[in-house]
């Protein structure tokens, strides 16, 4: 071997104490297990490999050259970033301490380093070494700065501390769950077993020394084959409604799952909520870091259909990729999601209606719930059944109790080859209720109806095929007198023909013109038109709106949305679109001097997220002068819980795009919690009541207030989650679906697309509203737009049949006036 010059022995004392305190403090400290990056394997210069000393590990070791400037260099790899423990093994079998510069990615951080004698070149030393390292790839270079060269290098173990503290679960709040040691690997004394049941839960206490953004990182097992979700919650606001904690393999194998989430200085509580009855992972600690991965997964392939059969599908896709690792795949019927897998590429569809067409869509989604953009749509429907049988008719209808606004309904039950599934009370191909079970009850309560109106209604049958009965008798009533009080729809008259898709509409100052944008056409051009309409209803093309998109030909609900007028408007002429563009939604200021709207458009709100579906996208000027507009969540239910993002929100904002003195938190948001509202208006006491899409349980009127949490994703509907606002009213989706809102003499009117009718609900004393009613049910199709006359005690409602929905020919749409008596 070649000679080495002696050591000092209280240098290497030196380096042994100080190795041992550094060792000794990063004990208490979280941290992945150490990584070993034998010698052998890393970049060597000026030296070789060699095994001509015994205990070294791996394939041998590194004997460098004797001379300055020789080096090694390991590149290791960091799950997070953090404090890295570098440890050296080397062995030096002189007397004389080989000195050495180390550096981490290029940076010396520790000049001139000591590696003492270890007596001969069989016996190993650890030279420790602590570094903040970045996530990822990086090299720490050990280079000889004595003609003596390096010692001889073994290995480097790399363990990360991430800056993060860690809370035990068995130390949590635990609801039905149990703290269990029966498998191995957890951390601490133990793990949370989850009871098998929806709701069970873990709540941790996380204290904060200053407000901001952090990661939640959830160490878990789950040795099922089944996914596990779980609704994660940061001092009551949900974050993640749905973070799925797929299978690990068996119990004894642990997995991390980040989430990020805003933190207050001081206490917070993060509860960790199962969704479905298999309840939640073995969950062994949640730590606590910085913010986690911000980025996107890619698109996913457009999904295939196979497997077809009458009640289910199988659907395929090419994988989305992810700077980290896709966790899970959503499925979505148009803008309703039917089901979530996780990180596979193909899902079984089941629960479908046969002969029918769904139009299949589908996002990524990683652990930290960055959703992708959308896939491709594909139409697919499901075979007709082979049960062609219709059930026999109801029979005996009859009609008891009616009110202004109801009726009870009561029939003998129908039989069939396989079973009832549903009735229908019907008048014509209109459906005015129904009752589901198998096998469902022959009694309905029918509420909603108009009052002093005629009736003449009938019962049919379905079975699972969906084969219809023929109709039970007729039965006819009429209701009793109307309340006087608000007055009620008196007639209806078409004014304007010819429309596709108008969605936006917006009165100029003097009452007698309005402006009406169309969302899209459907066809290549896409031209995102703009009219003036008088009060009779004739229409004018004043121009179009540069640089707004579409979010599919065939399907999707972004475009040209939104229209407002400046209350100045007489003398600034500015007006006001919300649109989709080919990177986002926007708000933008134009300009209409009566007879021309400008060419060029000036944005005053951008980086609203678009999607396929949840665009949100009215716009409406307060009775304080402020702009306010509506955004759905697009199609990323988390974003409607976090307050630094846009989406899923009520924002108020001045005519240049910023926030409105008294927002709640100082910025554009004035309330949250939102899925897809697409409608405001002001009642007599300047209190502001929205309407929303719900998914697939109800539709909601909330009454709106600034700062508060209207509950999406946590809550649809009514529920009983604190720190949540409840709607004032609901409604089954297939009776509503509602998009705009008008208030005539305190009386809401909303416009509802599948339900294809117009309510009516009476604002009450208090907070409370009085009985809904519906007009013009299945009349006129898909109702999208409704608007108050100024200075009438009228309405304006368009239809909305040419969307993906209503699948109309261009051109087919209609605009009514509709007089309340």
């Amino acid at each position: 071997m070649r000679s080495r010059r002696p050591g000092a022995r209280a240098a290497a004392m030196a380096v042994a104490l100080v190795g041992g305190l550094v060792a000794a403090l990063l004990h208490a400290l979280p941290a992945h297990a150490a990584t070993r990056y034998e010698a052998e394997d890393a970049t060597i210069s000026q030296g070789g490999v060699a095994s001509n000393h015994a205990n070294f590990s791996g394939t041998g070791f590194v004997d460098g050259t004797n001379v300055s400037g020789s080096f090694l260099e390991w590149t290791f790899t960091a799950p997070s970033a953090g404090t890295a423990t570098l440890v050296i093994r080397y062995s030096n079998g002189t007397t004389t301490t080989r000195t050495s510069d180390v550096s981490l990615n290029g940076t010396v951080i520790s000049a001139n380093r000591s590696f003492a004698a270890t007596t001969n070149w069989d016996t190993w030393a650890n030279s420790t070494i602590t570094a903040t390292v970045p996530a990822g790839t990086n090299t720490l270079r050990v280079t000889s700065t004595s003609a003596n060269g390096n010692a001889n290098l073994d290995y480097l173990d790399v363990t990360v501390a991430a800056p993060s503290t860690v809370f035990q679960a068995e130390d949590a709040t635990i609801s039905q769950g149990t703290v269990a040691s029966n498998h191995t690997g957890f951390t601490g004394t133990g793990f949370v077993d989850y009871t098998n049941i929806t709701g069970s839960y873990v709540q941790f206490t996380v204290p904060a020394t200053t407000a901001g953004a952090a990661a939640l990182t959830f160490r878990y097992a789950n040795g099922t084959t089944v996914a596990r979700p779980m609704t994660i919650t940061v001092n009551g606001t949900a974050v993640n409604a749905d973070l799925v904690f797929a299978g690990t393999g068996n119990w004894d194998t642990w997995a991390d799952l980040s989430v990020n989430a805003t933190l207050n200085a001081g206490n917070n509580t993060v509860r960790a909520t199962a969704t479905t009855e298999n309840g939640g992972p073995n969950l062994d600690r949640l730590s606590v870091g910085p913010p986690a991965d911000g980025e996107r997964p890619t698109t996913p392939g457009k999904p295939a259909c196979s497997d077809i059969g009458e009640n289910g599908m199988t659907l395929s896709w090419a994988a989305s990729t992810d700077n980290v690792g896709v966790a899970a795949y959503d499925i979505y019927n148009f803008g309703n999601k039917v089901t979530s897998v996780g990180n596979v590429t193909t899902a079984p569809i089941t629960g479908l209606t046969p002969n029918t067409t769904y139009s299949w869509s589908v996002f990524a989604r990683d652990a930290t719930g960055n959703v992708s953009p959308p896939s491709e749509v594909t139409e697919c429907t499901t075979a007709r059944s082979s049960d062609t049988q219709k059930p026999t008719a109801p029979g005996g209808l009859a009609a008891s109790g009616v009110t202004a606004n109801s009726a009870h309904l009561t029939w003998t039950a129908s039989s069939d080859n396989i079973g009832v599934r549903r009735y229908e009370i019907r008048s014509g191909d209109n459906v005015y209720g129904g009752v589901d079970g198998n096998p469902p009850a022959t009694s309905l309560d029918l509420t909603g109806l108009a009052c002093d109106t005629p009736y003449a209604l009938v019962a049919v049958a379905l079975d699972a095929a969906t084969n219809v009965s023929d109709p039970s008798n007729t039965v006819s009533f009429r209701t009793q007198s109307c309340e006087t009080d608000g007055g009620v729809p008196s007639s209806i008259t078409q004014i304007s023909t010819g429309w596709t898709i108008p969605w936006g509409m917006a009165w100029l100052p003097d009452g007698q013109t309005a402006l009406v944008t169309e969302r899209d056409d459907k066809v290549a051009s896409n031209q995102f038109r703009v009219y003036k309409v008088t009060l009779a209803g004739a229409r004018t093309l004043v121009g179009t709106v540069p640089n707004a998109d579409t979010t599919g030909t065939d399907s999707g609900e972004g475009g040209l949305m939104g229209a407002a007028v400046d209350p100045s408007w007489t003398t600034n002429h500015f007006v006001y679109f919300f649109h989709t563009s080919p990177t986002d939604n926007r708000i933008v200021r134009m300009t209409y001097d009566g007879t021309s709207l400008s060419s060029t458009s000036t944005p005053i709100v951008t980086g609203i997220r678009r999607s396929l579906f949840h665009n949100g996208g009215r716009l409406a000027f307060g009775p304080d002068g402020y702009l306010y507009a509506t955004t759905g969540d697009s199609q990323q239910s988390n974003l409607a819980q976090d307050r630094n993002s846009l989406n899923g929100k009520i924002l108020r904002m001045t005519t240049t795009g910023q926030p409105a003195p008294g927002n709640p938190f100082g910025t554009l948001v004035y309330s949250y919690g939102h899925r897809n509202p697409q409608g405001i208006a002001w009642d007599s006491q300047g209190r502001l009541w929205e309407a929303e899409f719900g998914n697939s349980q109800v539709d909601e009127l909330n009454l709106i207030k600034p700062g508060l949490n209207y509950g999406w994703p946590t809550c649809e509907g009514t529920c009983s989650v604190s720190g949540m606002t409840n709607p004032k009213k609901t409604w089954p989706v297939a009776q509503a679906s509602p998009s705009a809102i008008a208030i005539v003499r305190n009386v809401v009117y909303m416009a509802a697309l599948k339900g294809e009718r117009l309510w009516r609900i009476p604002i009450g004393s208090g907070e409370s509203v009085g009985t809904a009613t519906s007009y013009y049910v299945g009349t006129y199709g898909r109702l999208r737009t409704v608007i108050k006359v100024p200075g009438q005690n009228q309405l304006w409602l368009s239809t909305t049949n040419c969307d993906n929905n209503g699948d109309a020919a261009n051109g087919s749409d209609r605009i009514f006036r509709v007089t309340i008596t």
